[in-house]
């Protein structure tokens, strides 16, 4: 397995070398270097622990596609996600390295009609990817079979068992075949996971995947702070002002995507637009456009940024932050090559701010604040390198096709007046600013007067719990590693209390309390009285 350096090292079909081929994978990750062959040549179950966005879903993926029988038209797989964006997730990244699609498969997930899921489920899909919820519905309604179940697969264990799936989960596992192989995935490894691998999985193999750090020292994090209806102006002089720009502007939403590659495109910016709504074959074209530099600025969601791989980005734009800390050191791990510097750019709103202070705490970055270039930086910056041009063709000048033009057209007047008029008749465009452009778009307010606002939040902790301020102190101590010893004002009542703490500790505290729990979170924003 240490010998592994390309996916033809594993033997693998024809089609699906050439559906990876396609997604510009260049190189296993580390993950699916020891989980591809274990799963096609082994006879184990198999553990993996692995950080999200480490390449794990290919990595059970691939072995799938590899092992199913397509000639028998029963449920030989199911996959268990515990969320449905990240069911949806896997199933297009399992059906992305079926080109031929001759793997019938079924995603079913809450929220959908009976009647479809019904449906599907009869048309004898080889792969199926739900929830827990959902399956345990139509295994008491017959609706699933698992008698034939060769493989089953739990993505992200540990998330299951926080949101509170595991009943339902060994439910599940307690009328599949004893025979079948049993793959685990988590991030962590608490004792509730162990405990399912002991009583449901054989003898099986554990592979751990060390989080690779990104050296901070290689990377500039920086933020812009900016009103939200001026991202895009920013967003331009970004680019202007940024010496061979060749980077991913990651967006929230599919409509924002649209929106900002379309914009770019109509100032002239050699953009594209990708997220999950732009069919495979679209995607393919656009990605090779964006690897052979024909477009420099490619605008895309989380989803659909997954399996870009392109060895040269020189910049990562966060036009929106994301959801998470984990979702943003993978967006800027995205530009990471060892030994190579590069940029994360943040454009920051005022309603972002504590998002912001929140993934530099988990993260433990340092993200510093810049000001947006006015339009004299962008211009000065232009005339240099519009200088340095013409320095560099002078230079390297061998070709007298324009000589004789040349002189002709000194003759018309003065030498500078001339190479003026020339200068006005050609970068126009590029040199005159409409004056709506001029203004300043920095924040009027700093972030550090931000920093000061403070946030009150709820605590499912009363005085029936026997709590005092200085109790409370310490249980958000020891549960957040942040130290309230300056709070004062924390009001106790018979079922609840409210403490007011920092913007900047309070979007942590809520953070970590929410990751804790995500149904029933102990602490989360008061409402506004």
């Amino acid at each position: 397995m240490t010998n592994i350096v390309s996916f033809e090292d594993f033997s693998l079909s024809p089609s699906i070398l050439s559906a990876i081929k396609q997604k510009w994978f260049e190189e296993p990750s580390p993950i699916q270097k020891q989980i591809i062959p274990l799963f096609l040549a082994g006879k184990k179950d198999i553990i993996g622990q692995a950080q999200t966005w480490t390449g794990k879903t290919a990595s059970f993926a691939i072995p799938l596609l590899e092992l199913i029988d397509k000639k028998k038209s029963f449920t030989q797989a199911i996959v268990l996600t515990p969320t449905r964006e990240l069911a949806i997730q896997v199933a297009e990244e399992i059906a992305s390295f079926s080109l031929e699609r001759a793997v019938n498969i079924c995603l079913l997930y809450g929220g959908q009609s009976m009647t479809n899921e019904i449906r599907k489920l009869s048309s004898g899909p080889q792969i199926v990817i739900w929830t827990p919820w959902r399956v345990k519905d139509h295994i008491k309604r017959r609706n699933l079979k698992l008698e034939h179940i060769q493989y089953f697969v739990l993505d992200e264990a540990d998330e299951m068992l926080n949101i509170g799936f595991r009943e339902e989960i060994e439910e599940i596992l307690a009328v599949t075949p004893k025979e079948k192989r049993v793959l685990l995935f988590s991030a962590t490894m608490p004792k509730a996971i162990l405990a399912i691998a002991e009583k449901y999985m054989h003898d099986y193999d554990f592979i751990s995947i060390k989080k690779e750090d990104i050296d901070s020292n290689l990377i500039n994090q920086i933020y812009f702070e900016v009103r939200e209806k001026d991202k895009l102006d920013a967003l331009t002089r970004i680019l202007d002002i940024e010496d061979d720009f060749f980077g991913i502007v990651f967006c929230r939403t599919k409509r924002d995507v649209d929106e900002v590659a379309e914009k770019l495109k109509l100032r002239g910016y050699l953009s594209d637009a990708l997220h999950g709504d732009i069919d495979q074959r679209q995607r393919e074209k656009i990605l090779r456009r964006f690897k052979n530099g024909e477009i420099n600025i490619l605008v895309a969601t989380d989803v659909a940024a997954r399996g870009i791989d392109v060895n040269n980005l020189t910049h990562v734009i966060n036009y929106n932050l994301p959801e998470s800390p984990e979702s943003y050191t993978h967006r800027i791990g995205r530009t990471w090559r060892a030994g190579k510097t590069w940029t994360a750019i943040n454009l920051v709103s005022r309603a972002e701010y504590r998002k912001l202070f929140f993934i530099e705490k988990i993260t433990k970055s340092s993200i510093k604040k810049e000001k947006i270039p006015n339009v004299a930086d962008i211009l000065w910056i232009k005339k240099k390198r519009f200088i340095q041009k013409i320095e560099k063709s002078v230079k390297e000048w061998k070709n007298e096709q324009f000589l004789d033009l040349a002189k002709e057209v000194l003759k018309v007047g003065d030498t500078e007046v001339v190479l003026s008029a020339l200068l006005k008749e050609f970068l126009q465009d590029s040199y005159v600013q409409k004056r709506e452009e001029e203004r300043d778009l920095n924040e009027e307010n700093s972030r550090e007067e931000n920093t000061n606002m403070e946030c009150r939040l709820f605590l499912a902790k009363w005085k029936f719990d026997g709590m005092t301020q200085s109790k409370i102190k310490d249980f958000i101590k020891q549960e957040t590693n942040i130290d309230l010893g300056h709070i004062k004002q924390i009001d106790i009542y018979d079922k609840f209390s409210f403490l007011n703490v920092p913007l900047r500790d309070a979007e942590v505290i809520l953070g970590i309390f929410k990751m804790k729990n995500k149904r029933q979170p102990l602490v989360v924003q008061a409402k506004k009285r």
